[in-house]
């Protein structure tokens, strides 16, 4: 017995030891005991997607093993890298625009060379000009351009924002737009542009809401080095670096001549609704139109100023029509056309009363197509935005530009709208605002 009892309490404390590790073995299937690993795989997935999304053009590769113990301090720096990459998206890119070819030159400029008249005076609608295609430059740095509108409410500013995001990418340079929401908000477009210059704007290209309420600005811009561009709309500073315009004078001028000419010797009468008041473009197509007529059988019985969105000429077009239910035509911007066209039609007057704009937009365009609308003349916004930011380029890296460039009117009519080549006009189908490049 003496020689057993030794092996007998070895065995069962064999036997107790077992069934105690088999007990601690049971622990494996709980769920608590691969929380922690499921939070790990968790958070590993979550920090994923921005690898993932560039390798996806990459050849995949077969899956790591997990990082052992040893390695966990280098795992974590892997899962911290979408966190530095989220901070290096906040640095301007050295990289060139998505447009920009692989070799660091500029993609070609498909729309140019395109026909420009070059004014011998910027901003004089009455000096000579001469004929010239204009052929735009690539940048050799990744400048920063401050864009400013005055809303970006209708198709016309849709069209130049499509023409400055084109150019932008083609060049490679980073553009950031701001728009203030209408012609009404003139305090608005200022700030937004000081915050540009502030942010770090190297250039600034400006479609203005007043022609000289930011006169002021220009000059405080112009006095840091900082070059100005004046596009679409016009402005009265002497310190603007360049326009990229058109006199607006000429576009109402071209709609309402082709009027004069269309209703010949009959006496006619006309609603004329010119834009905002104030806005150099509006005053400039006021005192174009007006000037047209005069001599001409055609009379202006209602001017109506008011802001271009389209509730605010729809209802001074109702306006007008109640104090003169005989006007003959409707006149005035593309908003006030677009809407005219649906008010006549409600009111089963669309075969009486016509309609004409003084400027082109995608519903011009249908208009003409369907016979809604009788004509419009086209200032080819598209490319007046290509060329500002040309200009901008070429006066940052001191290269030779034109001081003032506008593309030659013509007027679209019923008749020749089947060959009319909107590329320069139009943003193209399903094109969405884009508020920043690069």
């Amino acid at each position: 017995m003496s020689t057993r009892r030794p092996v007998a309490l070895r065995v069962l404390s064999v036997l107790l030891a077992t069934q105690i590790v088999a007990a601690a073995c049971g622990d494996d299937d709980d769920d608590s005991a691969v929380a922690p690993q499921t939070t790990q795989q968790a958070d590993s997935t979550a920090a994923a997607p921005d690898d993932a999304a560039a390798a996806a053009d990459e050849p995949s590769e077969e899956p790591e093993p997990a990082a052992a113990p040893d390695d966990e301090a280098a795992a974590a720096d892997e899962v911290a890298a979408p966190d530095d990459a989220a901070a290096a998206a906040d640095e301007p890119s050295e990289e060139p625009g998505p447009a920009a070819a692989a070799d660091d030159e500029a993609a070609p400029a498909d729309w140019a060379p395109y026909p420009v008249e070059v004014w011998s005076v910027p901003g004089d609608a009455t000096s000579p000009r001469t004929v010239m295609d204009y052929v735009p430059v690539a940048a050799t740095q990744a400048w920063n351009i401050c864009v400013s509108f005055p809303h970006m409410k209708d198709a016309y500013w849709l069209a130049v924002d499509y023409g400055a995001v084109e150019e932008s990418r083609r060049q490679g340079v980073s553009m950031t737009l701001v728009e203030a929401g209408g012609y009404t908000n003139l305090d608005t477009q200022i700030s937004q542009i000081e915050d540009c210059v502030q942010g770090g704007a190297d250039a600034v290209v400006v479609g203005a809401i007043s022609f000289d309420g930011l006169n002021n600005l220009v000059d405080e811009i112009a006095a840091q080095g900082i070059p100005v561009i004046d596009v679409i709309n016009g402005m009265s500073s002497e310190n603007l670096t360049a326009k990229s315009l058109v006199s607006f004078g000429e576009m109402g001028a071209n709609a309402c001549s082709w009027l004069a000419n269309h209703v010949g010797d009959e006496a006619t009468s006309i609603a004329w609704f010119p834009g905002p008041a104030g806005a150099g473009w509006v005053e400039a197509g006021n005192a174009g139109c007006v000037g047209a007529l005069e001599g001409t059988s055609v009379t202006i019985v209602d001017t109506k100023f008011g802001d271009t969105g389209k509730e605010a000429q729809s209802i001074l077009i109702e306006d007008a029509l109640a104090a003169n239910p005989d006007v003959d035509f409707i006149v005035g911007t593309a908003v006030t056309a677009e809407a005219a066209t649906s008010i006549l039609r409600d009111r089963g007057l669309d075969d009486e009363i016509g309609v004409v704009s003084y400027y082109f937009t995608p519903g011009i365009f249908e208009g003409l197509q369907s016979g809604r609308i009788l004509a419009a003349p086209t200032d080819s916004p598209v490319i007046q935005a290509r060329i500002a930011i040309d200009q901008a380029v070429r006066a940052l890296e001191g290269l030779d530009f034109e001081e003032h460039v506008g593309p030659a009117l013509f007027v679209v009519d019923v008749d020749t709208i089947d060959t009319f080549d909107s590329t320069s006009t139009l943003a193209p189908p399903g094109f969405d605002p884009v508020f920043s490049v690069g």
